[in-house]
């Protein structure tokens, strides 16, 4: 009894600590890690939600970016950070949800990292540069195979590439994959015909769409953007198929105390839901927002990972995950 009560007893303050923490918390800058390179949507939602949280924190938001690995560089640079609210990151779904499936290793990010927010779902669209000079899949499918090993395609997420492995054996076509750095990237090398197809997000590539430099052909999720109202979605392009939402994650390292990883949720939440926030950085970039509190956030995430499996399993490119 003597025992358990010395044990309290030197975990009370440490436990007392954590309110006061919060209410103190920020007294110095913050630093916020992009994980998908300059130029990109995340690297730049961050960036404006940093100029607006920060202020609101009494403190300013540093974006760092660190990039590859499908994310997982950033993840595990902020995993590594002190847990005490100073390091955060953003990071796409794929890297929370998919990189643990296919490539396990000993970072979990399940348990190197606590959930913050769920800032927003994404919406992508399959697009191709016009001087392809086609306006449907079947067309893109003829043009394929009659110059075959000549087109190459970039997608930032597995259930893209399930979609495009899909496309190839349904078509009898060789586009193949290409890597790239990030946001920014892709759209240079969409520009310049390094990658002739895409599926990625839409704000990356709606003012070249709107120009008519890149056709898209349609977009995930169950309705047509409002960026682009005249491109259908997959299933009104005719694949009826189940295509996974993209959504992104701010975290910070496991063990940050909840009450200020609450305290950092609740100034996200507050940028977010100011009117012309999200209609400027989000909507107008293809973001849907998304305000829910770190609990709801992390009770949603196993049900993520659940589908993030079922998306690897049908893929049929990892035969070995069970």
């Amino acid at each position: 009894m003597h025992r358990w009560s010395a044990i309290l007893a030197l975990l009370a303050p440490a436990v007392l600590t954590w309110p006061a923490a919060a209410q103190d918390y920020p007294t110095r800058p913050i630093r916020a890690i992009a994980s998908q390179g300059p130029g990109g949507l995340s690297d730049l939602f961050m960036r404006a939600l940093g100029d607006k949280m920060g202020p609101a924190l009494g403190t300013s938001i540093v974006v760092e970016d660190r990039v590859g690995a499908e994310g997982t560089v950033g993840a595990k640079a902020c995993a590594d950070a002190a847990p005490d609210g100073y390091t955060i990151c953003i990071l796409p779904g794929e890297t929370i949800v998919i990189n643990p499936i296919i490539q396990p290793s000993d970072f979990d990010p399940a348990k190197s990292l606590v959930p913050i927010a769920r800032p927003y779902y994404l919406t992508q669209v399959f697009a191709v540069n016009t001087s392809l000079g086609i306006k449907s899949f079947a067309e893109l499918a003829a043009l394929v195979k009659s110059k075959p090993k000549t087109f190459n395609y970039m997608a930032p997420s597995l259930s893209k590439v399930a979609f495009m492995e899909e496309f190839n054996k349904k078509n009898g076509t060789d586009i193949v994959r290409v890597p790239f750095k990030g946001g920014g990237d892709a759209v240079n090398s969409m520009l310049n015909g390094t990658a002739q197809i895409a599926i990625f997000g839409i704000g990356n590539l709606v003012s070249f769409i709107r120009d008519g430099k890149i056709m898209g052909l349609a977009i995930d999720g169950d309705t047509r953007s409002p960026l682009a109202s005249d491109i259908p979605t997959f299933k009104g392009a005719g694949y009826n198929e189940h295509i996974s939402a993209t959504f992104f994650g701010i975290f910070a390292p496991a063990g940050t105390p909840q009450p200020i990883v609450d305290k950092l949720n609740a100034a996200i939440v507050k940028v977010e839901s100011n009117p012309e926030f999200q209609q400027k950085f989000l909507i107008n970039r293809g973001l849907s927002p998304v305000l829910i509190s770190a609990e709801q956030f992390a009770k949603e995430l196993p049900a993520d990972r659940a589908e993030g499996l079922a998306v690897v399993k049908a893929s049929g490119l990892y035969p070995d995950v069970k």
